[in-house]
């Protein structure tokens, strides 16, 4: 007798996925499932920029190009490091204070065409403190 199909909704098979800033400058790879879900951040930097967050360990991420464009912003505790593109001024990633492990990758900097599924939930930000816990274990990598 065989196994019935893994379903869709439940596969977390690795895919490949590419993104970049808006010049495309600085470009990278990650790997991260199709179905994923994405954190809309209210704190005070996310609200501004618009940033959707899906948090990969480090080991899933790889720079391809633009290290040498990179510029970095950090505040208030200095662990967030901030990088962004010093030719367009786009933040399409960053190392997140919650996962300094891993990886914060802004969703609408991907290029289309890899994932089946991208749900977005609602995150705290302005209650950071509270909420932090919430996505530490979003860089653990597997592996």
């Amino acid at each position: 007798m065989t196994s019935p199909p893994k379903s869709p909704t439940n596969d977390n098979t690795l895919a490949t996925h590419r993104g970049g800033c808006h010049c495309r400058a600085v470009t990278f790879a990650f790997e991260a499932p199709r179905r994923v879900t994405v954190q809309s951040c209210n704190c005070s930097m996310c609200a501004k920029v618009g940033f959707n967050h899906l948090i990969v360990p480090a080991s899933r991420f790889r720079l391809l190009q633009g290290q040498e464009v990179l510029s970095t912003y950090t505040f208030n505790t200095g662990v967030a490091q901030h990088h962004f593109c010093s030719v367009c001024g786009v933040k399409s990633f960053y190392v997140p204070r919650s996962n300094p492990n891993g990886y914060s990758i802004n969703m609408r900097c991907i290029a289309p065409g890899t994932f089946d599924d991208i749900r977005v939930e609602e995150f705290d930000g302005q209650n950071w403190e509270d909420h932090a816990d919430d996505l530490t274990h979003l860089s653990q990598s597997e592996d």
